[in-house]
Parts: C-alpha cells; structure tokens; sequence
C-alpha cells in the first residue's frame, strides 16, 4: 500500500550517483509531491462514487419512465390501426345480401349503364363508399378505404387485388380534375367493385 500521508518532504540522496545538484533537486521535489498527489486522487474517486450513485438512480428511472410511455403510446396505436376485430360477414347468410347496400348498388349499376361519363365517374365515386362501409363492416381498422385495405392480412380478402385496383381508379376520378374515363374502363372499374361484394355476400 501507498503512504496515505508524509509527515515531513524528506530527501532521496544517492550515494556515489554522481547526479547534479539540479537532478539531485528534481527528485527530491517528486518524493515531496507524491503524498498531495495521492490524497488528490483519492479524493477525485471518492467524489466521483458519490455522484455516480445519485446519477445512476436517476437514468435507471427516467428508462424505467421511457419505456412505460412507449408502452402506452402503442396501445393506443393498436386501439386505433387494430387489424380486421372480428368477420362480421360471418353471420350474413349466404344469398341474403344486405338490403341497403343492394339498394344502393342497384342505383351504382343504372348509372353506369348511362352514356355520360360523369354519371359513370359517380357510380364509381358511390361504389367506394360502399366499399369503406363493407371494410368498415368486416372489422378493418383505418381512415379511408385505402388504410383499411392496409389491414388486410393474406387469405382473408381473395378480392383484395380488384379492391385496391377499383380504389386506385376513384382516386383519379377524386383528384384528377381531367381524368378521362372511357365506359369499358368504368364497366370493368365497377365489376371489380362488385366480385368484392359478392366475395362477402353483401349484394
């Protein structure tokens, strides 16, 4: 063990050395310093012990504190973007159709037999909306048919591939100011929408 504390600076000398008188200085001053060296790094590790216990009780709780608020920030991401909650389409029987959405299917259908592109262009338009409330309906969570689509998990939708393409013609008759639509694009636009209701029975 090093001495914790020298009474009196005391003096190396080396007999026969042969060393300067200015070496001979220079050594004696180290052996002098050594003791306050030592207490000061002593007294360094000491006070840095003692701040590092207070300093790791704060970072342990403010990790603890991080992880619980992350914890509820994806709850309420899994109450709000849920996958499909339950198969509501389960218990329409086969055939009997929802009356409502038959309804409004029928006027879908009388305007895309139209000869102007506008009315095809709003059969379209109200097609969507059937199919947000059909999406709705089956449990899918989201803002807009195309989140909902999102939620769709593979082998639960076999009409998901004309889902998103009928979606994608809405979206140009919705934000394209100039969009042209041909009546066959609109026919085969409205079918897609309806092997979708079909596929749950809902027209």
């Amino acid at each position: 063990m090093f001495p914790l504390v020298f009474q009196q600076a005391q003096t190396v000398s080396i007999p026969g050395s042969g060393l300067t008188p200015l070496f001979q200085e220079l050594v004696n001053n180290a052996v002098a310093f050594y003791p306050t060296f030592y207490i000061w790094v002593r007294t360094a590790i000491s006070d840095a012990a003692a701040i590092s216990i207070p300093l790791s009780v704060f970072f342990v709780i403010g990790i603890i504190y991080c992880v619980e608020g992350l914890k509820r920030v994806r709850a309420k991401e899994v109450v709000k973007h849920d996958l499909k909650v339950e198969p509501a389409f389960e218990d329409v029987p086969a055939g009997k159709g929802d009356q409502d959405l038959t309804a409004r299917w029928n006027k879908v259908t009388t305007a895309i037999n139209s000869e102007n592109q506008n009315d095809w262009k709003q059969a379209i338009l109200d097609a969507d909306t059937m199919l947000l409330d059909v999406l709705s309906g089956l449990g899918y969570q989201g803002d807009g048919v195309g989140e909902k689509l999102k939620r769709v998990q593979p082998g639960e939708f076999k009409s998901i591939d004309d889902a998103w393409e009928a979606h994608k013609v809405r979206n140009q008759i919705a934000h394209e100011g100039a969009f042209q639509l041909t009546h066959h694009e609109a026919n085969q636009t409205i079918q897609r929408y309806r092997r979708v209701f079909e596929e749950f029975y809902y027209i």
